[in-house]
């Protein structure tokens, strides 16, 4: 490619980022400051996540901070489709012709060009350099050889809650909470993609075939395409519940489990879907017990999934779930599972910390109704005594109490805290 070719490429490029920054609509990250601390000697920042979610504004804004200098390039464009190794060091040339000196640089969605580590870490060397990728086997494998113990990877997921709060609120007055809880609902409605609050539902289904379509389907190259989106769509159409790669097999009459295995771990690679599993300290068990799926963000369970009632319980703890793994993107000690006995008694998630199981987390959208409050109940308590676990928490809709509740088997009381979802996403 010809070097006139990319400098006009990377003008373009840059010029269409900057006109998104001086809109005046960028909502600040919460992990800005931490992620900072990575770029202040020469090194690489990985930051990875689902498409859409704002890697590249989130690149830039953070780069702005640091350096004067900061040269920009997406490979996510089809004038840079088939860009060859030998090209790279052209862009190098390219960003020296147009900035001159050059201290920083982003290469955004740089896992579509074969041979790009090799060019990134030579960049290392005398410059601080961001990559940004939608796949999270960006760095494993072959990819990682030549950037071990030389990289920081971090994650970015789609705006969270506390992120799109139009104001900084006092959760001790009447007022604001009823504003939290009015942005609240149109948070669950919606999505947290930061474009869907300029185009709506559409732009949720397009990023959708996005991932299907280039990240999934194109960079696996599966040749059973419509078996594989009907997969993908099953899974997102059952969010928050449990399966089986058995019974997977049986609903699509797919005969090898390694297969199904592959496309499964496809879609998580992708950022499109999480795996989580269920906890037992014995990790055989671990390994053959059913899992539980859940979608990256909540517009996908809105807006792509099928289902016949809202059931915004779901919806709730699909929130939860993606809290829970933001939490786990800043101490990377934890580990998110959920637990279920033989007698079917569930909590949906498990918390640990190291060896220590530190919390017990039951998501119940309406707590007033007794049988279910007392199914949650029993769930945690049956969990608490087998993991050793004391920390017992339900967030509900609107519910908030600190309860003792008695174990009639062991007349043992346990204490359980109930918060609302809104308090949890904004306090902890």
């Amino acid at each position: 490619m010809e070097i006139n070719t990319l400098k006009s490429i990377i003008t373009e490029q840059r010029n269409e980022i900057e006109k998104e920054l001086e809109k005046g609509k960028i909502i600040k990250r919460e992990n800005m400051e931490k992620v900072k601390k990575f770029l202040k000697y020469p090194n690489i920042l990985s930051i990875l996540g689902v498409r859409r979610s704002g890697k590249s504004i989130f690149s830039l804004l953070l780069s702005k901070q640091l350096e004067k200098n900061v040269s920009y390039i997406n490979f996510d464009d089809e004038r840079l489709i088939g860009l060859k190794t030998e090209d790279l060091n052209k862009i190098l040339q390219a960003f020296y012709e147009l900035y001159g000196k050059v201290n920083l640089i982003i290469l955004d969605e740089i896992q579509n060009v074969y041979g790009w580590e090799l060019f990134a870490n030579r960049l290392r060397r005398t410059k601080k350099v961001i990559i940004t990728g939608s796949n999270s086997k960006l760095l494993s494998g072959e990819l990682a050889t030549h950037l071990t113990g030389r990289h920081i990877d971090f994650t970015l997921y789609p705006f969270s809650f506390s992120e799109v709060l139009s104001f900084k609120p006092n959760v001790y007055l009447t007022e604001d909470t009823a504003k939290i809880r009015k942005e609240l609902e149109e948070y669950i409605k919606g999505s947290g993609f930061p474009e869907f609050r300029e185009f709506g539902p559409n732009i949720i289904v397009k990023i959708y075939e996005d991932i299907i379509n280039k990240d999934c389907l194109k960079r696996n190259e599966i040749r059973n395409e419509k078996t594989f989106k009907e997969i993908a769509h099953y899974l997102i159409s059952n969010f928050s519940k449990e399966f089986t790669y058995s019974k997977l097999s049986n609903i699509f009459k797919i005969k090898d489990v390694h297969t199904l295995k592959n496309y499964v771990s496809y879609l998580g690679e992708a950022y499109l879907i999480i795996v989580l599993e269920r906890y037992s300290p014995k990790l055989k068990q671990q390994i053959i017990a059913p899992k539980k799926v859940y979608a990256i963000d909540h517009g996908f369970c809105n807006f792509i999934s099928f289902r016949l009632s809202k059931d915004i319980g779901r919806i709730f703890e699909n929130i939860v779930c993606i809290e829970l793994l933001k939490k786990k993107a800043k101490d990377y000690r934890l580990e998110i599972y959920y637990w279920k006995n033989h007698q079917q008694n569930e909590v949906d998630f498990v918390v640990k910390e190291g060896l220590k199981v530190k919390q017990l987390i039951q998501v119940c959208y309406d707590i007033s109704d007794l049988e279910t409050k007392e199914r949650e109940i029993k769930g945690l308590l049956k969990a608490s005594k087998e993991l050793r676990c004391k920390n017992l928490l339900v967030i509900t809709d609107d519910y908030e109490k600190e309860e003792n509740i008695k174990d009639k088997d062991k007349n043992k009381s346990y204490k359980i805290k109930f918060i609302p979802l809104w308090k949890w996403l904004l306090v902890g």
